[in-house]
């Protein structure tokens, strides 16, 4: 029976590694590995889709992001309304039938299939294979596999769990999702109902310290770097323990993370430019799990490219613009697939912007014996205003995150090319469907987009995607801190992000400080951050990188967020948000269709 799931998952699962080793990718020939392992090689090929998976189209490798993450927390801004599934994401109201939580589904459970096919080789492998002196690389992999399946079970219950669990055990009996264990042996077995939350909970916990274990002392070469460790798992265990408010668990693993991982937060000066596939930037001082993504120059257009270590294609949607040849707003081109995924206003007053919206003048420097061009444009933005734009930067009067996070238009640059001509320095630009309308900002992404891309070649991404980082242990520490009722230490570790995010020392007091847990934080005007900093420091350190939807469903700050964007480009009603569905995605259509053991447990208001 094995044998043929073997063979059955291997060819399903999309073919990737974890970094550039090859043993680390599945080979496209599956006769080799279509039978139980023989070797460690062999045992590798298998673990290997457990990485990759995480690069398919349903999660990191597309749509988990752009279309439905980012549009849920009002990140981005979609110009585009031509995707049903796409709109319900926007207004939080998904049907049962939603393509973007469907294939998350789909493909989260692949990856707990792989996992489970893992464990079940490596038994197998032990037993009849191995020797003796093999034992310390077969539990390695046990170890990533426990790893990995808790990672995605992490993200099933997050995303599809009824409720999440409060202090004292609140909501432990609510519905979790189906919790498969093992590899099937028999239909039955794929038949399976939905798991308590403290069950599902219990399960992931399990498996993160089975993990350390496992992976203690193991350190990875170069070529396999991308691999999880004893690190990796302790951090997601942490984060797990803060999930469930077990706050004191939380910080007791969290500290462990903390005092002896070897991590410390990355200086300012690399932080700024961590998020954009500076090779030299990956795997840094700061990341505890990170997803590896190798350029695709070859036109494969990503996951869809059907090769191994196809790269992803979140940038491609939410790519910045640039002034277009005739140096105008009117006519701006995208750095990669435009008009679909802005940034939202509301998100620039956010990071604490002071200034109103920009106009543009006449250029006074205007060479009317030369054509019109991006860098002779007739028009340019007042630069009074610009001037002022600038002092905000200098003076860091706006949180410096915003220009990690997003570029300005007239005043940021970006290095591209023309047509595959040589690249060229052009300024930033308000998106094309928004020239002409002045009360807009029309920023532009920054983080994990397309920002120093030829024009006509921006069909892949090249950055890797950051899943665990030191910041969100020190945010998470601090959470449990305050929890258990320590508010000083977890004032500390929130200033100690606020302060790396002003280039100051981290571990040493200063004027930006927090002075308690209600002090202003940068956010204008703004009712849900204004005043509370543990809120504010985790949407702001980790704007655009897939974490806030699930702190405004533990927290539940739906009803809140709806009324501070308001709107939505895509919709044509204001946004507004159901606290009794829209905390949890529905369980999929599809699975009611195919399991018969869940019938009758959807989740509340589907």
């Amino acid at each position: 029976m094995y044998k043929k799931i073997f063979i059955a998952i291997l060819a399903i699962v999309l073919l990737a590694g974890c970094k550039k080793d090859p043993s680390l990718v599945v080979p496209t020939d599956q006769n080799s590995t279509s039978s139980f392992p023989n070797t460690l090689d062999e045992l590798n090929t298998i673990l290997a889709p457990a990485y990759g998976n995480l690069k398919s189209i349903g999660l990191w490798g597309f749509e988990l992001m752009p279309k439905a993450l980012e549009n849920s927390t009002h990140t981005g801004d979609a110009n585009y309304n031509g995707d049903a599934a796409w709109n319900e994401m926007t207004a939080n109201n998904l049907s049962i039938t939603n393509g973007k939580s469907q294939n998350a589904w789909t493909a989260l459970y692949a990856g707990v299939t792989v996992c489970n096919v893992t464990l079940a080789a490596a038994d197998f492998f032990e037993a009849n294979k191995a020797t003796s002196s093999q034992k310390a690389d077969i539990d390695a992999i046990r170890g990533q596999a426990k790893f990995m399946r808790a990672f995605y079970y992490f993200q099933l219950e997050t995303l599809f769990g009824e409720a999440y669990i409060k202090a004292g055990g609140v909501n432990e009996s609510k519905k979790g999702v189906p919790l498969y264990t093992a590899v099937p042996k028999n239909v039955e077995d794929t038949q399976q109902g939905r798991a308590t939350t403290k069950a599902v909970w219990d399960f992931i916990k399990a498996d993160l310290k089975d993990a350390a274990t496992l992976l203690d002392n193991r350190v990875w070469s170069a070529t396999e770097i991308g691999r999880a460790n004893k690190w990796s798992a302790k951090a997601l265990l942490g984060k797990a323990y803060v999930f469930t408010e077990d706050w004191a668990n939380a910080k007791t693993t969290l500290l462990e993370v903390i005092n002896n991982s070897g991590k410390s937060l990355m200086p300012f000066a690399k932080y700024k430019d961590a998020f954009n596939g500076n090779t030299a930037n990956e795997y840094n001082e700061e990341s505890l799990f990170e997803l590896n993504v190798d350029a695709d120059n070859k036109g494969n257009y990503g996951p869809w490219g059907g090769v191994p270590n196809a790269s992803t294609l979140n940038g491609v949607i939410w790519s910045p613009y640039i002034l277009s040849e005739a140096g105008t707003e009117t006519g701006s081109r995208p750095l990669g697939y435009g008009g679909n995924l802005g940034v939202h206003d509301k998100n620039i007053k956010r990071f604490g912007y002071p200034l109103g919206y920009y106009t543009l003048v006449a250029n006074p420097a205007f060479d009317n014996s030369k054509p019109a061009s991006f860098n002779n444009p007739a028009q340019i933005m007042d630069p009074a205003y610009k001037a002022q734009a600038i002092l905000v930067r200098t003076n860091k009067t706006a949180d410096p995150r915003l220009y990690v996070n997003l570029v300005q238009p007239w005043v940021d640059v970006l290095n591209t090319d023309w047509n595959g001509g040589p690249k060229q320095n052009v300024p930033v630009s308000k998106p094309d469907y928004l020239a002409g309308e002045p009360n807009t900002y029309g920023w532009g992404f920054r983080k994990y987009a397309a920002i120093d891309y030829h024009i006509n070649n921006v069909n892949y991404d090249k950055w890797n995607w950051y899943f665990l980082r030191l910041a969100d242990v020190y945010l998470l520490y601090a959470e449990a801190s305050i929890g258990s009722g320590d508010v000083a230490m977890g004032l500390e570790y929130i200033n100690k992000v606020h302060r790396r995010a002003y280039d100051l020392p981290v571990n040493t007091p200063s004027v930006r400080d927090y002075a308690s847990l209600n002090a202003a934080t940068p956010a204008i005007s703004d009712p849900v951050l204004g005043t509370n900093p543990l809120r504010y420091e985790r949407w702001a350190e980790f704007f655009h990188e897939g974490i806030w939807w699930f702190d405004v469903c533990r927290w539940r700050l739906g009803p809140q967020e709806a009324a501070f964007y308001g709107t939505a480009r895509n919709l044509t009603t204001p946004l507004t948000f159901n606290e009794a569905k829209s905390y949890s995605w529905p369980i999929p259509l599809a699975e009611f269709n195919a399991n018969a053991k869940i019938a009758g447990q959807q989740n509340p208001g589907y």
